[in-house]
């Protein structure tokens, strides 16, 4: 039996053991925080293609324009549920790594615009949908950012807020 083996301590093992489980369990947090950013980002990214092209469908394809892709409702209903995904991505990335808020009032803004995008009238619906949409994908990017910029679960990446 090899010597260096023979002399290490249960102790020393044990520790250094849970050491790699639990820095496993931070990289698990990590990546299930971030597919919930990467979903949010793809139905926010989804949501404001199905809104800016839907003028253009309309004239094209009179069946798409009387279905359920062009009701009031299902729009709602896609934005509400990329919303839900986005505060539960971005709260998980507050809560456990970066403890900034900057990103859930991206997320929190660029939905009240999207879901008021017709405020300022028709013709300008799909600025308003695009900043809408760019401000709650951004607030995805962020979150991403500052939760790869931590380490583990136990940095302190970020200040209190």
């Amino acid at each position: 039996m090899n010597s260096k083996v023979a002399d290490v301590k249960p102790e020393v093992l044990k520790a250094e053991i849970g050491a790699l489980v639990s820095v496993q369990s931070a990289v698990g947090a990590k990546t299930q925080n971030a597919v919930l950013d990467r979903v949010g980002i793809w139905t926010s990214s989804i949501c404001a293609v199905h809104c800016l092209l839907l003028p253009i469908l309309l004239p094209l394809a009179p069946l798409v324009a009387s279905s359920v892709f062009a009701e009031v409702w299902f729009e709602r209903m896609i934005l509400t549920f990329s919303i839900l995904v986005g505060f539960a991505a971005l709260f998980v990335g507050f809560h456990k790594y970066h403890r900034q808020l900057y990103p859930l009032y991206s997320l929190a803004l660029g939905g009240l615009i999207y879901w008021n995008k017709d405020i300022f009238g028709h013709e300008y619906e799909p600025f308003t949908i695009a900043i809408g949409a760019f401000l709650i994908v951004a607030a995805h990017v962020t979150n991403m950012r500052l939760c790869n910029n931590c380490k583990s679960c136990e940095d302190k990446c970020g200040s209190a807020n």
